[in-house]
Formats: C-alpha cells, structure tokens, sequence
C-alpha cells in the first residue's frame, strides 16, 4: 500500500525552552528530537514526518530564536529557524502559557509578520483544560486565535492537528524512497562533520562551530544529484567512554549510533591536522557493527599534519573492513566533489549480488588454497555457498561441520571473499551453517 502523498512543510518556532521539541515528538509519537530542560539544546533544522487521520506532512524542529542574544552560535542557531519559515508552508509559533508574553516572544512575532507566511499561534503547558483561557492573552501578538495545548501531556493536540491539515496547500516535497543512499557522517567531537556536510549540499544547512559538541541531534539532510538520491546525516561527535556519558551528552550519542543503524555508507571522519588516534578507530568499528559500508575521510586537508599513506597502514591492519581513505577539505572544497563519486561506488558494492555459480567456483579455488582446519582427524569442508542478503552483502556457506570452524580460518574466508568481489569498505557477513 502507498503512503499518501505529503501535504507541506510545518516550522515549529519559538524563544528558547518553550517546549518545541517536546511538541514535535508529541505531534509525531517519536522521541526522535532531544529534549532536556536545560535551554538551548536544539540547535539545527531536523525534519520529521508527521501523520495524522491518513495524512502526512513534514514537521520542522527548530532551535530557539533569541535576536539579542550576541553569542554567535545563539545567532547562527536563530538564522537556521529564518530558514526554516522562509522554506515552510505554515508556521506553529509556540509559547509558554504559564509565562505570558515575553520580549523574547514579541521578537519571535515581528519576524513571523515580516515573513508573511501562515502562522497558528500555539499556547504550550495548559496542562488543564480548565485553564485554556490562558492562551488568550496571546491574542496581543496580532497573530490570530492562539491554540491552547499540552505537549506534555497531548491536550488539544489533536485539534491542532486538524487545525494544521487543514491550513497546508497539499502539495509537499517528494517523498524518499528506499532507492536513496543513506549516508551516516561519523566521527569524534570538532573533526569537521558540519562543515562537510554544508559543503556537500552548498549551504550552511547545519550550524558549524569551533565548540566542541555544537550538533547535539541528528540532522537529515536531502541531496539529489542527477537520478541520485542521498540522505545525509550529520551526527554528534562520538566519544570514546560512552558509559560516561549523561544527560544531552548521552541522548546525542544514542541517536548519532542509532543514524549509523539506518544508513548504508558511514563517512569516519579523522582530523587530518592531529592524524589517526585509538578512537576514530572506535568510531569507524561503531559503523561496521551497524552494517555500514565505511569510507575514512581525512578531513581539514588544508591543515594536513598527515596524508593518506600514513593513515592508510593502521587502517588496514586494524579495521576489520578495510575501508577504503580519501582526503577532503570543507574549506577549500579540495576533493569535496569526487567524494560523493566515492559514496556511489562504495554503495554499488553495498547492495551487489555476486551469482551462486562464481561465489561457489571461489569456495572450490579456497579449499585448493588452504585446506579446513581440523580435530580428531575430521576436517571442515566447505561444501557451498549462497548470497542470502544485501546492504550490507551476507552469505550462507553450507560445511560438514560448523564445530570444526576457527576464528582464524574464518577472517581469512571473509578477507579473501572482500578481496576477490572488491568489497573494501563493506561489512561482509558469513553464516556457516551445517548442509541438512
């Protein structure tokens, strides 16, 4: 069954700490955008889809708009919400009933009205109905009847949302299908993920800071280029002891691991101006065990303490997957646009299927090469094999016996079946599994 088709775009916007997020993941059952009391916590555009009474739209996060806050991050943070009303199609401005209006919302109120875009006023935590009267001294920002609402606790949510299906023009952007290349943007804190990102799509679509941990969410981003789609994910820095982690810290991590989990090409990022340490390592296995295909990027190549062969080396003694290295400069755009050339081709062999007949006239030339290890004078042998998977590649190797299986004969079967079928990068899975 087709999902129907999107209606438009909604922004959520409002000062800091009004509860949009919290509205967002009401409005969309998910707790897919962070929430924290702390203020300030959302600082990107993330774009979520919403459904209600078999109608869907996009649903705009936005972080909080302060305009006399000087800090430049609090601006950049204000200028993402601008783009989000200027790209949207009607805009929820949401308040804080149990504070009134404040400077801070009447800033917010000019620059809805300069935009001239359709705007519902929307009156958070009247979390009693008895107290929607509230919400009417909203009425004073000249933007129409304010709609009272409890994202806490979902009163009035459903009006609203028939309130929202109703204002949208019914014609949004096109879907995304599962044709599109999901790309996961990896890497430890303050190596450049933002900036790449930006630098891919030709805009500043997140914000990029020299402060450690400014992308706290996970942030999609739609790239079309010719017949290709892609979908790219800006993530959370990933630290190394994530036990430690707490609070936003811990929420940011958790959803940077769990955009690993839904992409099938995962770009590591390693700071080439302090070269290659034990924990983009760590990061680069986060994407194997996920089921990504890995490229290491050596990003800030206009600062290059280290190249590409002396990376290289460590990455292929140490990783698992053998993921192919390039070098890209965010600033300079130096190797910017092969890398999405990169991404094609790693995502070609992602999704291949190699044919039972070559894959099984490999296993013949394995056997020839370097006979099963054996116990108590029987020997494993490998019988046949079959492709039973993609994104990532995964094959059922038929044997007499899987007890007879070493860890070490096994790596070596999955080293030799990446080097023949050129599956650098990807994670390739085999199941031995004893012939019925």
């Amino acid at each position: 069954m087709t999902e129907a088709p999107l209606l438009g775009v909604v922004a959520v916007v409002g000062f800091p700490n009004v509860g949009k997020s919290a509205l967002v993941n009401r409005l969309t059952a998910t707790r897919e955008a962070v929430v924290f009391e702390t203020p300030g916590v959302t600082r990107d555009r993330k774009d979520l889809v919403c459904e209600w009474a078999g109608k869907r739209f996009i649903l705009v996060d936005t972080g909080g708009v302060d305009v006399v806050d000087p800090s430049p991050l609090t601006q950049q943070v204000a200028e993402q919400a601008r783009r989000a009303v200027e790209e949207a199609d009607l805009v929820l401005f949401l308040v804080d009933a149990k504070a009134g209006v404040t400077p801070g919302d009447e800033e917010v109120a000019e620059i809805l009205r300069r935009s001239r875009k359709p705007v519902i006023v929307v009156a958070n935590k009247v979390d009693d109905p008895r107290r929607d009267a509230e919400a009417l001294e909203f009425h004073a920002l000249g933007l129409g009847d304010p709609a009272p609402i409890s994202a806490l606790h979902g009163h009035g949510t459903g009006d609203l949302l028939d309130q929202v299906v109703a204002a949208l023009p019914g014609e949004g952007p096109p879907d995304v299908g599962e044709e599109a290349i999901r790309v996961a943007v990896l890497g430890r804190p303050n190596v450049g993920k933002s900036s790449l990102v930006n630098a891919l799509v030709g805009h500043e679509r997140v914000i990029v800071s020299d402060q450690p941990g400014t992308t706290r969410d996970s942030i999609d981003t739609v790239l079309r280029r010719g017949e290709t789609t892609f979908v790219l994910v800006d993530t959370a820095g990933l630290r190394r002891k994530r036990r430690h982690r707490q609070g936003i810290e811990y929420y940011s991590e958790l959803r940077a691991l769990r955009a690993a989990e839904r992409a099938d090409v995962a770009l590591v990022l390693v700071d080439a101006g302090e070269g290659l340490v034990d924990q983009d390592l760590a990061v680069a296995d986060i994407a194997r065990t996920a089921g990504c295909s890995t490229l290491v990027v050596l990003s800030k190549w206009d600062v290059a303490a280290v190249g590409i062969e002396d990376v290289r080396p460590r990455i292929q003694e140490r990783l698992r997957q053998r993921p192919p290295v390039v070098a890209v400069s965010a600033q300079t755009a130096r190797g910017v646009g092969r890398l999405l050339d990169r991404v094609e081709e790693l995502y070609a062999h992602h999704t291949a299927r190699i044919p039972t007949r070559e894959l099984n006239r490999f296993l013949q030339e394995l056997r020839e090469a370097r006979p099963g290890p054996s116990r108590n004078g029987r020997r494993l042998n490998l019988l046949y094999g079959t492709q039973v998977g993609v994104r990532p590649p995964r094959f059922r190797v038929f044997v007499n016996d899987p007890g007879l299986l070493t860890r070490d004969y096994g790596y070596w079967i999955e080293n030799r079946v990446r080097e023949r079928f050129e599956l650098a990068g990807v994670p390739v899975i085999i199941d031995f599994v004893r012939r019925s």
